[in-house]
């Protein structure tokens, strides 16, 4: 009896610690996304990025999010862009489920669900971030010759099940690979020829900014849902409301 008394309290001691650990993880990644960005911008996987990078070393005066960047067909957006000591890190962020199988000299990935019983197209998200660091460059003279790493990243459930042709200053990883792979870049790169780092910061900050602005944001909709229309299907995966309602407030 005493036994079985001792074993139940340790096993509730546990849960207790484990609960604690779990919450004060959470406050504690709010507390750090809040001082970066609204909690209202984005997805929960891209603030869920910010918080790697953040406890991976990277100041939080560098990580941008949510940007809006003047391109040839109105605005284009990037989730995260982080300008660093060996140039700039342009982070893409895909939310799927399912098996991923892609090419990177091809315009659509396909997504395999149900086992094989249902397949969805969806954009490269390779050539979507090339034309994201188009958009950059094309902002100064000096980001012209900043070496740029594209990074995406896929949260959810997916599971990369075959990628090819992937190009040497690009990569293609799970959120549990980020932090080692920013560090291993940063340790192996040498110092980007910066001329003018504050002309970075206000470029970056603009593009920010262009996100409060609701003109721009439904443009950029608006243009997203023509270049969609009768081409591509939604890849995202269906949540039951509780998730949904949790995930929109973090």
């Amino acid at each position: 009896m005493i036994n079985s008394r001792i074993a139940g309290f340790l096993i509730l001691t546990f849960v207790v610690i484990m609960v604690c650990i779990k919450i004060y993880k959470w406050y504690d990644k709010r507390k750090i996304v809040r001082r970066i960005t609204s909690l209202s911008r984005g997805e929960s996987s891209e603030r869920d990025l910010i918080y790697r990078l953040v406890k991976s070393g990277i100041p939080e005066t560098t990580i941008f999010h949510d940007l809006y960047l003047p391109s040839k067909y109105g605005y284009t957006q990037v989730d995260l862009v982080v300008p660093t000591n060996v140039g700039i890190f342009v982070f893409e962020v895909k939310d799927y489920a399912g098996w991923i199988f892609g090419n990177a000299d091809n315009n659509r990935w396909t997504q395999i669900l149900a086992y094989g019983r249902e397949r969805h197209q969806f954009y490269n998200p390779i050539k979507q971030n090339e034309g994201h660091i188009k958009a950059l460059r094309n902002l100064s003279e000096q980001l012209k010759n900043i070496p740029m790493y594209s990074i995406i990243v896929f949260y959810g459930s997916s599971e990369i099940r075959e990628l090819s042709n992937v190009p040497s200053d690009c990569w293609v990883e799970y959120p549990r690979a980020v932090s080692k792979l920013v560090k291993n870049i940063l340790a192996s790169s040498e110092p980007a020829p910066f001329t003018d780092k504050w002309e970075i910061m206000r470029i970056l900050k603009s593009a920010v900014a262009n996100g409060e602005n609701e003109e721009i944001r439904a443009e950029h909709l608006q243009k997203t849902k023509r270049a969609s229309y009768g081409k591509y299907r939604s890849t995202y995966y269906y949540r039951p409301s509780l998730f949904r309602f949790f995930r929109r407030h973090f």
